[in-house]
């Protein structure tokens, strides 16, 4: 049995023949806290599901048509309507009910701190002889 490596490339194309739309997400952390950010332009707040199990991030909802246009009248459509689901590996262990989630301009950034790790203790060993 072979592994296939860890790439972000393919990590693009995750899911991508079960969607519609696939909102960009950006990870990154900093010493107490992991912070996750979604592009979601055009998507109501309402149409939005986020959880956390396991330390993996999940985004789901939906982005709905706006435009009354009949599809035939369209010289390009690029902009893409319908479900989407995304789910992320977080880099640490996170306090997910203690996340705050703000949405605005089209951006979602959920701020999740990292779980308290006990402190580390210095024991000293004795060696017999």
């Amino acid at each position: 049995m072979s592994l296939i490596p860890w790439s972000p490339f393919l990590d693009t194309f995750e899911n991508l023949e079960n969607t519609d739309f696939l909102p960009a997400i950006d990870v990154y952390e900093d010493h107490d806290q992991v912070i996750v950010e979604a592009s979601l332009a055009g998507i109501s707040p309402e149409d939005v599901n986020i959880s956390v199990k396991d330390d993996i991030f999940n985004l789901e909802g939906t982005r709905r048509e706006t435009s009354e246009i009949d599809e035939k009248n369209y010289y390009r459509k690029e902009v893409r309507t319908g479900s989407f689901h995304r789910s992320v590996i977080l880099p640490a262990s996170v306090q997910a009910d203690k996340a705050e989630a703000n949405f605005d301009n089209g951006l979602l950034k959920v701020v999740l701190p990292k779980e308290a790790h006990a402190k580390s203790k210095n024991i000293e060993i004795k060696i017999k002889k």
